[in-house]
């Protein structure tokens, strides 16, 4: 009943679910694409949105990863130079070229082309200060002067441009961190039982073994920076070359290494929807309406029957039965100051940071 006439485009489902209603976009991309990029998920998705509304249904877009829905909600991105192939192999994109230069060089280059953007971002985050100046040099434009332009357009925030889909809303499902943390262990314990160490190792010899051992393994980007894989790494190269104990060991320190990283992804996630849906300033935000999951004995009560009803009242036009989230945004917080503590030798940016 809940999935009839729906249409969902996610990359987290199971089988059983897959066989309800119809999902998007699951493995479409192959594993060793390394740069497949927002853009080309924007992209693909958005043509799939505009399929599902000509067909007079309504897409489900399912998280994950926020900032990818970001994309589709806001025009936030850059389009640059057209990718050319998107087959496996080495990676040519730019980005990944300048993200080989040293941190002090690759800042100093921004300055000398966006100083405005360079003011803004922090010398040591190599991937945010590669990809401004890869705008500059494939657009030749700054990036800061087309991110004023998004936000000046009609409808546009001091975040982003405009809303691509006016009438949208967000259902977000949170629980306290004492059940979260304990569900996400859990999970990991049942990914192990479910067989994913042969998949890793499996996938270590098909593809990685050889990376290793030429010293050009890449876990920052493409399939091998996913959650999983480089938590095991030690034990993958390890495994057949040492004593059983020592594999053991490496073995629970990769066990023990993917449910911390798990657990504080899960935390940056939930600061994500705080932080950019919930404070989001401006007019162009959808509503959020929070539904709590912490008892799953209550899932009926407490999120099926809500989200059903908000869900129903959105699709009439109707008002919706709860208050969508917001939470106070400080208009006077200056997310991009610099600040150096002299104590440990760091630049500091932004005011809630140096708090």
């Amino acid at each position: 009943q809940v999935y009839k006439g729906l249409d969902i485009i996610t990359n987290k489902v199971s089988p059983q679910e897959q066989r309800l209603c119809r999902h998007h976009m699951i493995s479409f991309v192959d594993p060793l694409v390394s740069n497949y990029t927002v853009v080309d998920f924007r992209d693909k998705a958005m043509a799939l949105i505009s399929y599902i509304f000509a067909r007079d249904k309504i897409p489900i877009v399912v998280g994950g990863t926020n900032y990818y829905i970001e994309s589709l909600l806001w025009k936030v991105l850059i389009n640059t130079k057209e990718k050319t192939s998107t087959a496996p192999g080495p990676d040519s994109d730019r980005k990944v070229e300048l993200e080989q230069l040293d941190s002090a060089e690759l800042h100093h280059r921004l300055s000398q082309v966006d100083p405005e953007m360079a003011a803004k971002l922090h010398p040591h985050d190599k991937r945010k200060v590669a990809r401004s100046l890869q705008v500059f040099e494939e657009t030749g434009i700054p990036h800061s002067e087309i991110l004023h332009q998004q936000q000046e357009e009609e409808g546009g925030g001091p975040l982003g441009g405009p809303l691509k889909y006016p009438h949208s809303c967000i259902l977000w499902l949170h629980a306290d961190q004492a059940a979260l943390d304990a569900r996400l262990e859990k999970r990991v314990d049942d990914m192990l039982a479910a067989g994913l160490l042969e998949e890793l190792r499996d996938f270590h010899r098909r593809y990685n073994r050889q990376k290793v051992a030429e010293n050009r393994q890449d876990y920052q980007h493409g399939i091998f920076q996913s959650i999983g894989f480089k938590e095991f790494h030690e034990y993958l190269i390890s495994e057949g070359n040492c004593s059983p104990e020592t594999s053991a060991l490496l073995l629970q320190k990769g066990i023990q290494a993917l449910k911390q990283v798990t657990k504080r992804y899960a935390r940056k996630q939930n600061k994500w929807v705080r932080n950019r849906f919930l404070k989001r300033p401006g007019p162009n935000v959808p509503p959020v309406y929070g539904l709590e999951v912490s008892d799953l004995q209550r899932w009926e009560e407490d999120v099926l029957k809500p989200a059903l009803e908000i869900v129903e009242s959105f699709i009439q036009g109707r008002e919706a039965p709860a208050e969508p989230l917001r939470l106070e945004h400080d208009v006077t917080e200056n997310k991009r100051s610099h600040r150096m503590c002299e104590l440990c030798d760091r630049l500091i940016i932004g005011d809630r940071e140096w708090a």
